[in-house]
């Protein structure tokens, strides 16, 4: 442990607590925030990361279908959603669909990563209808899907059911995993300035404990940089440590900052490499019982995304092609990265590539070499 550094930074004696492997507090974890030292969070935070994980960081081979951002909610960060008949609306057919899924299938991917808005029209029949024919066509295409709102639209407004009968009815047409957008920041002071009409954070949190007692699993997320404060972001990481303690059932956290363009909070500024580096560092450190820290290089940026893989991280989420909400939000990154471009910054940024699969867990050979 490198004393001098934490002592330094101030943050000694909670560097203690993590090297003898013990649990952050509440208030440990504002303090952590409020550090102005990065670098001695990094080496915190790289410490938790290697203990967990060595110096491996991992991809996905994937690709983001978006069937629909025809939404009726209207949530003020949101630069993707729009209403029926407005300018850039679209709706996709599922023909379309599973072609594109069955497209990337057969160039190697092994996850297709699918949401869209909350559409007042479409029937049950064509959620169930589209995962299943992705698995029909694509039997070793994993399927990860539907936020914890959509799933809620769906059972509330379009199957009319509980939202245990509905994850059921997807997970029988052949749903792998739900995805963890959505989450926001879960204060509900703060999700009435941003995604006012969106679920709350206990029935986003009730979706994914639901999914997780059927033995399933998903990922989650926080969306930081805007109206928030470090209370707002402990809290959040506080409520995801909570119900992983109660399931188990995370796979990884996936924190991503706020994208102020094309929206009504336009008038925000972007969070700064500083805090999103500090934001991924205390993440790894908070979420003790969480395996897996995600760098999601579509916000970061690939070069971030790298001097990450110091800060805690140890994935670069997947090749994405075709991303649409990011970029209808301002991001300037590129909408894809290859295999070979992945495995190339993970290498220099020390570290050895591997290939996942959806569940973080490592594919047995390097697709490169």
């Amino acid at each position: 442990m490198q004393a001098e550094t934490f002592e330094r930074a101030g943050i000694a004696d909670i560097a203690e607590k993590v090297w003898a492997g013990g649990r952050v507090s509440f208030e440990e974890g504002e303090r952590l925030f409020a550090c102005g030292d990065l670098a001695a969070l990094g080496v915190l935070a790289n410490h938790v990361c290697e203990r967990k994980n060595g110096r491996v960081a991992t991809y996905v081979f994937n690709t983001y279908l978006n069937y629909s951002n025809v939404c009726y909610l209207s949530c003020q960060f949101c630069s993707f959603a729009r209403k029926p008949n407005q300018e850039g609306a679209f709706t996709h057919g599922t023909d379309e669909l599973i072609g594109q899924a069955e497209e990337a299938y057969r160039q190697g991917a092994n996850e297709v990563h699918m949401v869209g808005g909350l559409h007042p029209k479409l029937p049950f029949d064509f959620y169930t209808g589209l995962v299943r024919g992705i698995k029909q066509r694509c039997p070793g295409l994993t399927v990860k899907a539907f936020t914890a709102i959509e799933v809620r639209h769906l059972a509330e407004h379009v199957a009319k059911q509980s939202i245990r009968q509905t994850l059921e009815a997807l997970r029988d047409a052949g749903l792998d995993s739900l995805t963890g957008g959505g989450a926001e920041i879960f204060d509900a002071a703060v999700r009435d300035q941003i995604c006012r009409g969106k679920e709350s954070a206990d029935e986003w949190l009730e979706v994914h404990r639901t999914w997780h007692q059927m033995g399933m699993r998903s990922t989650c997320t926080m969306l930081y940089g805007h109206v928030e404060n470090i209370g707002h972001r402990v809290d959040h990481l506080d409520q995801l440590r909570r119900l992983q303690d109660e399931t188990g059932g995370f796979t990884s956290f996936i924190p991503y900052a706020f994208e102020p363009r094309n929206n009504a909070l336009s008038h925000l500024g972007r969070a700064t490499a500083y805090d999103e580096l500090r934001t991924l560092a205390v993440s790894r450190i908070y979420l003790d019982n969480f395996g897996h820290l995600t760098g999601y290089w579509i916000s970061l940026g690939l070069p971030l995304a790298q001097i990450a893989l110091n800060f805690g991280v140890d994935d670069l989420h997947g090749t994405i092609f075709r991303e649409y909400i990011f970029h209808m939000a301002g991001s300037q990154t590129p909408q894809q990265q290859t295999v070979e471009t992945l495995e190339g910054a993970i290498r220099q940024a020390g570290r050895t590539p591997r290939r996942r699969d959806t569940f973080y867990a490592r594919m047995p050979e390097l697709v490169t070499a």
